[in-house]
């Protein structure tokens, strides 16, 4: 049998089959090996071969299909092994928030960088629009004339009251659409906006460290009502970059993508060279700084959490 995995409890997954029937899965002990360098060789988004099991209610997983692509990060407890978050997606979501907590210029660009690491188109939303002071508004503008400039969508809304949430739904129709996000980011919140039903638990912000409890423990697919589906995911804390060579992360920021081939050493990694069109353009404020920030970071082995 074939099926689509919605979600995942880390030893069992729920596969969902074409006519709607869905069945609590294991994975064969052969395919569990084949996964060794992640800590789950099956994720959400992933099509399945499976055998159902004597009871006709369980299943073994046989074979993962080919991936379109899909999103890791490290794996918190294994700093050498990586989770794959979810596969087979047409947009990448990261719901960030300028306060309460705030979502760091380091970490949108880490996320960022690893949506076009593998191949994910990505979009940034501003949640809590109703929060912002006039300070905020502006501050809000910059950030999206920043990302929208570099070819990254970005939406501003309020989960709380609705605000600009019909605007999202527009873009995430028939689209298999991931979201993610720090803890109390209001990705929860928002995700019951788009799924009237759901009712997916929301967490109050901890007062001692600002910061979002955890509400989702593990990813799981849904379907939007409008069409398409959604891939909830656990707040990310930290988001550590893997499988990315030194001399190819600037391919990985459209803005040095673009100028990189006029550096004058081909294996120019835009730090100190001479004759690097990256450096120039930065001294000519044509490259952001913070972006070149997040470049350094990530280039230098730097972690980036709040």
């Amino acid at each position: 049998m074939q099926g689509l995995v919605t979600k995942s409890t880390g030893s069992w997954y729920s596969v969902e089959t074409e006519d709607g029937k869905k069945y609590d899965c294991r994975i064969k002990g052969k395919l569990r090996m084949k996964g060794l360098v992640s800590t789950n060789p099956v994720a959400v988004g992933d099509f399945v071969d499976f055998d159902l099991e004597a009871d006709l209610q369980t299943g073994v997983i046989s074979r993962v299909h080919d991936r379109k692509n899909y999103i890791i990060r490290k794996s918190i407890n294994l700093s050498k092994q990586v989770q794959i978050i979810a596969a087979n997606l047409d947009l990448a979501c990261l719901v960030v928030t300028l306060a309460s907590p705030r979502t760091s210029l380091g970490f949108i660009d880490r996320f960022l960088v690893t949506a076009e690491a593998y191949d994910v188109p990505a979009l940034l939303i501003f949640n809590k629009l109703d929060l912002f002071s006039e300070e905020g508004l502006e501050v809000l503008q910059i950030y999206t004339d920043l990302y929208e400039s570099l070819g990254y969508p970005c939406y501003s809304v309020s989960a709380t009251e609705g605000t600009n949430v019909d605007a999202l739904k527009a873009v995430l129709k028939d689209k298999t659409s991931l979201f993610s996000g720090h803890s109390g980011v209001g990705k929860s919140s928002l995700i019951n906006q788009l799924i009237p039903g759901v009712e997916l638990r929301t967490g109050e912000i901890s007062d001692w460290s600002n910061t979002g409890k955890h509400t989702t423990t593990f990813a799981e697919l849904f379907d939007l009502p409008f069409g398409g589906k959604l891939i909830d995911t656990p707040g990310i804390r930290e988001l550590g970059i893997t499988d990315i060579e030194k001399q190819e992360l600037s391919h990985f920021f459209p803005e040095m993508r673009a100028l990189m081939h006029n550096c004058k050493f081909n294996n120019c990694v835009h730090i100190n060279e001479p004759g690097c069109a990256v450096l120039k353009a930065l001294e000519a404020g044509e490259i952001e700084p913070s972006r070149y920030d997040s470049y350094q970071s990530i280039y230098f082995g730097n972690e980036t959490r709040h």
